[in-house]
């Protein structure tokens, strides 16, 4: 599954620089499939997200940092643990329970960003 971030996020930024997918955005940031990824050209994301990997995509919250779930693979084939929720002075990085992913599928999804 995905890590999403809770409405309980103070917007301290701790989470963001520990993605290795740059899938965390400050809240009313734009984001891209390339930020982060050796993605390029039109891509179609795992979780249903289609852009040009270049092109700027609408934030998904306005209020608080957020994670794109197409570029979200829990940390896995990075480390142990996501590291958002391990850093997190509040807990509000948590499962998503509307994106339910096995490890094979968050291998596959790391394998599809990062070619």
């Amino acid at each position: 599954m995905a890590i999403m971030i809770t409405d309980e996020c103070i917007n301290c930024g701790a989470c963001e620089p520990e993605c290795p997918n740059n899938a965390i955005y400050e809240g009313g940031m734009e984001w891209r499939f390339a930020d982060g990824t050796g993605l390029t050209g039109h891509v179609a994301g795992k979780n249903g997200a289609e852009a040009e990997a270049d092109a700027e995509n609408e934030p998904n919250s306005m209020d608080v940092y957020y994670i794109v779930t197409d570029k979200c693979t829990e940390c896995v084939g990075f480390h142990d643990e996501p590291q958002c929720a391990a850093v997190c002075p509040v807990d509000c990085c948590i499962d998503d329970p509307d994106f339910r992913e096995s490890r094979e599928d968050l291998v596959g999804k790391k394998e599809f960003l990062h070619l």
